[in-house]
């Protein structure tokens, strides 16, 4: 079970819970013009803004993104609230395909809490 304050934010068109978020997905952990994406876990099919609102909010370990899945819907722009897969979100060096808004270049350093990579 989770956290009562990790009721569904109704603001998004896809299930998404975090710590004080904003409108465009940064949360109380990171809040930089850039952290505007929220991750889709595997293990609850909801999407968060970082891995340590996952652990704070969920009542599990958090499952990386399966490889097998890596063209279905895993990353949600935060600016144009555009759904990426795992494949485009990986390739699109840091900017939003569809609206262009930079993504913080520092999550690169973490991939593998969130995708099965290699």
């Amino acid at each position: 079970m989770t956290s009562p304050d990790a009721t569904l934010d109704p603001r998004f068109d896809v299930p998404l819970r975090g710590v004080a978020v904003d409108g465009a997905t940064r949360c109380t952990h990171y809040r930089s013009d850039r952290d505007v994406v929220a991750l889709r876990h595997a293990c609850c099919d909801t999407y968060y803004p970082c891995h340590a609102c996952h652990e704070e909010l969920a009542d599990h370990e958090t499952t990386p993104w399966p490889r097998e899945r890596f063209d279905d819907p895993a990353v949600l722009c935060g600016v144009c609230r555009t759904t990426l897969s795992a494949e485009t979100y990986l390739a699109c060096d840091h900017a939003c395909p569809a609206c262009g808004a930079a993504f913080n270049p520092g999550c690169a350093r973490h991939a593998d809490r969130y995708f099965a990579v290699e």
